[in-house]
């Protein structure tokens, strides 16, 4: 008997929409907002359970120069918790790198795969670490990290740490890139966005964010045009069989 394959489906990326649970893993205290918070919130409202879950602590990024490592630390998981919060996430996981200290990629995913057993998410969103001229190797590092994990966390024979079992999210999707498949309509979440953006005072004065709010709407009018609606945020989502050994991958 011949089978029958919808080869479009298979092109096709998952609807990242309509998830009920997702994780989102940020390199630093700040990046969920920054990269896709009009996606949390939205998401948020549509009754989805969003966890963050962050690799560093950001220690060593304050405005308050006077501030010690340890007292930026603690600053910045306060941000983390009221900015994520504001945007509707409700549970909140941290790896407590050193900021800039990220290199271990088959470590780090080892304990993100860990993380993504215990909430065991739809999907999983994080930096694109292929995103073209990105310097910061703590997004990369993430980006790497975050993609092996979501490959290694299915499978049956791999123990980790937390003693969970295996768990497969139907996709992952990156932010922070320049190839997005999905646009999510943020029109209603802009000022939300930049209501949490604003709570990470360590890091955001009123310059940058005038500037983002600036960016973001040009952005955001740039990703919707043509589909019905005002602002819209870019992911580059794929499922699982796009990850591995899929050469289509990039046309998706």
């Amino acid at each position: 008997m011949e089978h029958v394959f919808d080869v479009a489906a298979l092109l096709t990326p998952p609807d990242v929409s309509k998830c009920k649970k997702a994780l989102c893993v940020q390199p630093h205290p700040d990046d969920n907002e920054i990269g896709m918070g009009g996606i949390v919130s939205f998401l948020a409202k549509e009754g989805c359970e969003v966890a963050y879950l962050t690799m560093t602590s950001g220690n060593r990024g304050n405005n308050d120069k006077t501030a010690t490592p340890e007292e930026t630390a603690a600053q910045r998981r306060k941000e983390t918790e009221a900015a994520g919060r504001c945007l509707g996430a409700t549970d909140f996981y941290y790896l407590d790198y050193d900021d800039g200290s990220l290199s271990d990629v088959v470590g780090l995913a080892k304990e993100v795969a860990a993380v993504i057993r215990r909430v065991r998410p739809d999907v999983v969103f994080c930096p694109d670490p292929w995103l073209s001229y990105e310097c910061h190797w703590d997004h990369v590092i993430t980006g790497y990290a975050v993609s092996n994990a979501y490959v290694m966390c299915g499978l049956t024979l791999l123990e980790l740490p937390g003693g969970r079992g295996p768990w497969q999210p139907a996709a992952i999707a990156y932010y922070y890139t320049s190839n997005p498949n999905t646009v999510i309509d943020i029109t209603g979440e802009f000022g939300k966005k930049f209501e949490a953006i604003a709570l990470h005072k360590s890091q955001i004065d009123e310059q940058t964010l005038a500037l983002y709010k600036i960016y973001f709407k040009m952005k955001g009018e740039e990703l919707a045009q043509g589909k019905g609606f005002a602002i819209g945020e870019g992911l580059k989502v794929l499922g699982k069989l796009h990850t591995h050994c899929f050469v289509d991958a990039y046309k998706i």
